[in-house]
């Protein structure tokens, strides 16, 4: 929803810029009053160039380019496939998260949904297929990224957000001064504070929980936060933005959110 006001005022790759910038400014400062210091190892900035790329610039710039066409709640029905990604992913990537009978039904299940989401684009009723595409798209970029968090050298998580951040800035903040060259642009207040939110909570602070969370408990563990997502992301849509409640969509969150049950029931059966 807030990528979706945001997008009012602003552009796909100023809304990647500020949302890492933002970010990077508050957990520098929060990493110092921790008494933390960013490492020298280039190793570790490495590491953070490509958590950096994987979690932050290409999903963000995914989703705000493929919400251009797409309301908040498609959009959130669609990320919610992100667990299921990544379960399918840490099959092969990450030991003891292996797939069973139970998680495949359960994927399948979610991707049933997807298709119901993505439907009336791919037989022409909608032409937003590719921005759904782009949305879908983004789920993997995460759920890649879960899967890096995990395999790759772990850093302390405040560390690690901070340095990603920062890294990711000085990647993607020229691109977008030089794109839009923001000095000579004018923003509303409202676009301006969901996009203040937006680099405050789900980047600065949920990604230290993301690399707390991955390190010590792993990236299934983690996407299961996705599990109230479709819920909320479509219901909020409709409250806040006015989007319209369509039973094809019900039906769809219905579908990804019984799928990511499935998974998550099995994985509580086996403890």
């Amino acid at each position: 929803m807030f990528t979706a006001v945001s997008l009012q005022s602003f552009s796909p790759v100023g809304i990647v810029s500020l949302r890492v910038l933002i970010a990077a400014i508050i957990l520098t400062l929060f990493l110092f009053t921790k008494g933390l210091r960013l490492p020298s190892d280039p190793l570790a900035w490495a590491v953070f160039l490509l958590l950096g790329i994987m979690g932050n610039l290409l999903p963000f710039f995914l989703i705000s380019t493929g919400q251009k066409d797409v309301s908040s709640g498609i959009a959130g029905l669609l990320m919610a496939f992100m667990p299921l990604a990544t379960m399918i992913l840490a099959h092969y990537f990450v030991a003891g998260e292996s797939l069973n009978r139970f998680k495949i039904l359960g994927f399948l299940l979610g991707i049933s949904g997807v298709a119901i989401v993505l439907w009336p684009s791919i037989v022409g009723v909608h032409s937003n297929l590719l921005s759904g595409l782009l949305i879908l798209l983004a789920t993997f970029s995460y759920a890649i990224n879960a899967i890096l968090v995990r395999r790759l050298p772990s850093y302390n998580p405040i560390v690690t957000a901070a340095g990603v951040m920062i890294i990711s800035s000085i990647v993607i903040v020229p691109l977008w001064l030089w794109q839009d060259l923001p000095w000579q642009q004018s923003y509303s207040l409202k676009p301006t504070l969901s996009l203040l939110w937006l680099g405050v909570g789900p980047t600065a602070f949920a990604t230290i929980i993301l690399f707390a969370v991955i390190s010590s408990a792993g990236p299934t563990f983690l996407s299961y936060i996705n599990y109230v997502i479709p819920a909320v992301a479509y219901f909020t849509g409709a409250l806040i933005l006015g989007e319209a409640i369509e039973w094809t969509s019900l039906a769809a969150m219905l579908l990804i959110i019984l799928g990511i049950a499935l998974t998550r029931k099995r994985v509580a059966d086996r403890k």
